[in-house]
């Protein structure tokens, strides 16, 4: 599927060991997993994520 010539690459969900995961970037050379420990954390610290890709993310 394409979009605006970009391929649609959407979050999938699984499952590993018998628990959920979700997967980013499923298909591409470097997909990122995880499950719902992790993505409940990820919620919690998703101000400070933000900050730290604005902080490191600038030109020097």
């Amino acid at each position: 599927m394409e979009e605006n010539g970009e391929k649609l690459n959407r979050p999938q969900v699984g499952e590993y060991k018998g628990n959920p995961i979700l997967t980013l970037n499923p298909g591409e050379r470097y997909p990122f997993s995880f499950g719902l420990a992790k993505a409940r954390m990820i919620l919690t610290h998703l101000d400070d994520i933000k900050s730290f890709v604005l902080q490191y993310s600038k030109e020097k």
